[in-house]
């Protein structure tokens, strides 16, 4: 996918440390959107280009592109994006991604969505949505944050309760100690959902549930989901870290060391190129040394923005957060995650969609 030009229009401190952008692409159509879908800026810092992805939070009916960006401690770009950037400003895009949003056959939805920190952007975007679309949907919120000043679109959030009275419920978690009641503080772990499920929310009617935050947050919280009687469908997750290992296809008997390179060829845009896979490279990487503008955003496994689909030879998947069962038995793989581990490797991006 191409880059876009986007003009900040708008910025507004939502806390201390983050900033809600409003962008105006110059292609509107390219840039329609489903809830809960992210953009992948770059940006050149001191020529090195740097790719990092956020997260929509627009509602479909706002009438505008709005992404949360949170300062992070040492990010050059979340720090530039938070001090620096000035309306008026030109930043560069790829069009929205991901399929955290889900439909719902049931005719009265009730959703369930946990947030962790800047995990409420594409929350945020999916609850509102879903409200003004189906007057019929429901939805709770379970927010966890550190203390009430770090709570982002708390405004926001709460003009929502306002306006949906019968139709929205919020919790908020706080780990310090400024809630008195034990059920509103501290992490939000199994035995924390059990609580909830226990005294505030009714698991039973819950057709879908969202969740987006740190990694332990959001794996716990899929347990205890699952051992109330959620299935895997019924779960959408959004991971913003990666820490652990991902599923992967069947790791080779050994791994060859190819001391030359493996030989690699991998079509993008219609157009096939051969390379050298250098020992120790990934597939993207490979790519990326062979100027071949492969796509890419996190580099970790946890978006699917590099996503390819492996034709011919083995590969070994270190992580993934992105792809399903079976998108990966269908022989589709994150390329930034990917070691070969045959003599060659033939992949396609435009099969995944590139």
């Amino acid at each position: 996918m191409q880059f876009h030009n986007l003009h900040v229009t708008h910025i507004h401190k939502t806390i201390r440390d983050a900033v809600v952008l409003t962008l105006k692409p110059e292609s509107a159509d390219a840039f329609a959107f489903e809830p809960g879908q992210y953009l992948t800026f770059r940006k050149d810092f001191d020529g090195e280009e740097l790719r990092r992805s956020y997260s929509i939070c627009a509602g479909l009916n706002d009438g505008a592109l709005k992404v949360g960006i949170k300062r992070v401690d040492g990010g050059a770009f979340s720090t530039w994006a938070n001090v620096d950037l000035a309306v008026g400003d030109v930043v560069e895009a790829m069009p929205p991604m991901g399929n955290f949003h889900a439909s719902v056959d049931a005719e009265q939805p009730r959703y369930l969505a946990f947030a962790g920190g800047s995990g409420i952007t594409p929350v945020l975007s999916v609850i509102k949505s879903g409200l003004q679309e189906n007057p019929l949907a429901r939805y709770s919120l379970v927010y966890a944050n550190r203390s009430a000043n770090t709570i982002m679109f708390r405004e926001e959030i709460e003009d929502l309760k306002n306006q949906y009275l019968d139709r929205f419920t919020v919790v908020h978690i706080l780990e310090d100690e400024s809630e008195e009641i034990d059920l509103f503080r501290g992490r939000v772990d199994v035995a924390k959902c059990g609580e909830l499920f226990k005294s505030w929310i009714n698991i039973d009617v819950i057709d879908m549930a969202y969740i987006c935050g740190p990694e332990p947050m959001m794996l716990g919280i899929k347990d205890a989901l699952k051992a109330h009687g959620m299935s895997d469908d019924q779960i959408r997750f959004e991971l913003f870290a990666s820490g652990q290992p991902g599923r992967s296809k069947q790791r080779a008997k050994s791994i060859n060391t190819h001391s030359e390179g493996v030989a690699g060829q991998v079509t993008l845009g219609g157009e096939t190129r051969t390379l050298v896979i250098a020992d120790g490279n990934t597939l993207l990487e490979a790519a990326i040394a062979n100027n071949i503008d492969a796509p890419f955003a996190c580099k970790a496994g946890v978006c699917s923005t590099c996503k390819a689909k492996v034709l011919e030879g083995e590969v070994e998947m270190m992580a993934n957060h992105a792809l399903e069962d079976d998108q990966v038995n269908a022989g589709f793989v994150l390329t930034c995650q990917c070691l070969p581990l045959s003599e060659s490797v033939v992949w396609d991006y435009d099969q995944a969609g590139h």
